[in-house]
């Protein structure tokens, strides 16, 4: 897949969420594996706030409007196969090296993963 496919798909995915049709997890294993795109690593940090938030959307109602209109934002720029803005990408790699998306399961996603995870 293209890279500008990979982000339609993902925006495709946030949009799914915030309808309700998928839940986070789920969503985020069926993000593309193997992708070297920061918009996308950006995407799935949102995604994973997102559902780390769940509580406060809850009880603040103008939080969760926010909150949602940040991902439309997202999933809106993504689906035109566009780079999402330096400074949300800057904002999340501050915090995270990588993501956890899933390699895909050859043996060099596999090696991957196996990497990763040493270290943790």
């Amino acid at each position: 897949m293209s890279l500008e496919s990979d982000r339609m798909s993902v925006a495709s995915l946030i949009r799914f969420v915030l309808i309700g049709e998928l839940c986070v997890r789920e969503a985020i294993k069926k993000f593309p594996c193997d992708v070297d795109d920061e918009s996308i690593d950006s995407a799935y940090h949102a995604l994973v706030h997102y559902e780390a938030d769940e509580d406060i959307r809850r009880r603040d109602p103008l939080y969760k409007e926010e909150q949602d209109s940040y991902l439309e934002m997202i999933a809106d720029t993504l689906e035109r196969g566009e780079v999402l803005p330096q400074n949300i990408i800057a904002n999340y790699k501050k915090y995270y090296k990588e993501t956890s998306i899933p390699h895909r399961q050859d043996k060099a996603g596999i090696l991957k993963s196996f990497w990763r995870n040493l270290n943790i």
